[in-house]
């Protein structure tokens, strides 16, 4: 899976404010991102948001024992909007408002295995289209003439870029969804194959048991008194 040039992993940081110099999300609506959470660590991410938008968050465990993460999303004022407490997957949207939103993987409870986490964030209303339909009505004035106006035009350009973007995150969660489910044949793979060696090693300590115990029942004794 692509990962985003401009994202940057915080670990344990505080959740208020990001960090002196730490990137930021590309202002890109769809950014998706796979990293490996080790044992007993949290990561956490931020991404500024714009009054009265739309963030979406969808997330994944794809690889790691349980494949279960915690997980937080924090509003700019350090209110805790989403707590997710051992899962492998989730959705969540909120509303926002002006301000840096935070949210963190935790795998702090895991001392063992670390996990591989994709997530997905989509980004609406972030004020590009507004400016962007602006920019034609400018072109408006004097298509009376035209049988189709340009706002039937910018109408049809905007549906087909929103079906576009669906398919878009559509196949990217497809490919998620089969990610974790190689992993998880694999692990059973590796089970099989395991526990089959463990089984034919007992059946030859078995069968050699087996075969010392018949030895022993047919001896001749009478030579060893001799």
């Amino acid at each position: 899976l692509p990962w985003p040039r401009l994202l940057v992993p915080l670990g344990c940081f505080a959740l208020l404010l990001p960090p002196p110099g730490a990137a930021e999300f590309s202002p890109s609506l769809d950014s998706d991102f796979t990293f490996t959470l080790p044992a007993g660590r949290k990561e956490c991410f931020y991404q500024p948001m714009r009054k009265e938008a739309s963030l979406e968050l969808e997330y994944q465990v794809l690889d790691g024992a349980g494949l279960d993460v915690d997980f937080h999303l924090l509003s700019p004022k350090g209110e805790t909007l989403v707590f997710d407490e051992r899962k492998s997957d989730g959705v969540h949207t909120v509303e926002t408002e002006d301000g840096d939103y935070m949210f963190c993987f935790d795998n702090t409870f895991s001392t063992i295995s670390e996990k591989v986490i994709f997530f997905e964030l989509i980004l609406d209303n972030m004020g590009e289209d507004g400016q962007d339909q602006e920019d034609w009505k400018k072109y408006v004035t004097g298509t009376d003439l035209l049988d189709m106006k340009l706002e039937d035009i910018l109408e049809s350009i905007n549906s087909v870029k929103a079906r576009l973007s669906k398919s878009v995150q559509i196949q990217t969660l497809l490919r998620a969804f089969e990610a974790r489910d190689r992993n998880i044949q694999e692990s059973n793979f590796d089970r099989v194959n395991f526990w089959s060696m463990v089984n034919l090693g007992v059946m030859v300590v078995v069968s050699a048991v087996q075969v010392y115990m018949l030895k022993s029942l047919f001896e001749d004794k009478r030579k060893s008194r001799t």
